[in-house]
């Protein structure tokens, strides 16, 4: 059980690193995009193995995977300026 929750918080850790070093024009501050991505990935890990039960390491992996990059899709911004017309009305 240690050693699931040590590899989903480094899965959490690589998982951000990427998105940091991919998007760090559409991101916020690195701080914040980590701890996202290990928080996201220890919740995935504790609700996949609360759901499937031990003995499913892996699987509770992939779910920490999948929480961890759809809480870190959640940061992004949009990648230009919003060009909003007004309608004159």
């Amino acid at each position: 059980m240690i050693l699931e929750v040590l590899g989903s918080a480094l899965l959490g850790i690589v998982l951000a690193w990427a998105a940091a070093h991919r998007l760090p024009h559409r991101l916020p501050a690195r701080p914040l995009v980590f701890s996202t991505g290990v928080a996201g990935a220890l919740f995935g890990d504790f609700v996949t193995h609360s759901a499937l039960g031990p003995g499913t390491p892996l699987l509770s992996l992939l779910g920490a995977a999948i929480v961890s990059a759809a809480s870190l899709s959640l940061l992004l911004r949009p990648a230009g300026r919003l060009r909003r017309r007004s309608i004159p009305a």
